[in-house]
């Protein structure tokens, strides 16, 4: 950026570190800041920016190298959120944590359901499946997706959505009828 900022017209890029030598520019890094920083780098670059991800998805897919999951930009991690504090951020204004918009480069914003999560995360996944719960329902639903945390590393939709049919299964009301058959 610093060359392209003092007259040069051309640089040599890479996707997915795949180049023909080391050291060259990460091309969706350079894209996205000349997109995010016009202010700075009014270049432009003629690369349509929601390919980005799914461009490096199928270098992947051809070359058999995974991309690391932290990589800026088109890593599987570098639009996700776990720890309670980003997610709460994320929910109340994305740009809290996300400095460009994660379907500028053709992916979405994740909330992971982790042991880090917080009860902002929780409820809005609920919603998002189609549930809207008590505060009592999400304090016992928010509790047991941190247990389930402990357990396995990311908490599944499937998981949600049996742990909310549990929760409410256990409260639902016994009717008179039911109780004096189970006594």
């Amino acid at each position: 950026l610093a060359a392209v900022r003092a007259g040069v017209r051309q640089i040599e890029c890479t996707i997915n570190g795949i180049g023909e030598r080391a050291g060259n520019a990460a091309l969706e890094e350079v894209v996205m800041a000349t997109k995010v920083r016009g202010d700075q780098l009014p270049y432009d670059t003629g690369i349509h920016t929601s390919e980005l991800f799914r461009s490096s998805q199928l270098l992947t897919t051809l070359t058999h190298e995974p991309v690391q999951a932290n990589k800026a930009i088109v890593g599987r991690n570098a639009f996700a959120h776990e720890a309670g504090i980003h997610q709460d951020g994320v929910i109340k204004d994305r740009r809290t944590y996300e400095i460009m918009r994660p379907e500028d480069v053709g992916v979405k914003s994740t909330l992971v359901l982790g042991k880090h999560s917080g009860r902002h995360a929780v409820k809005q996944r609920c919603q998002q499946l189609g549930h809207e719960l008590t505060r009592f329902e999400l304090d016992r639903v928010y509790r047991a997706i941190i247990a389930l945390a402990d357990q396995k590393k990311q908490v599944e939709d499937r998981d949600v959505v049996a742990i909310v049919t549990q929760v409410r299964t256990e409260q639902a009301p016994v009717s008179p009828a039911q109780a004096e058959h189970t006594a």
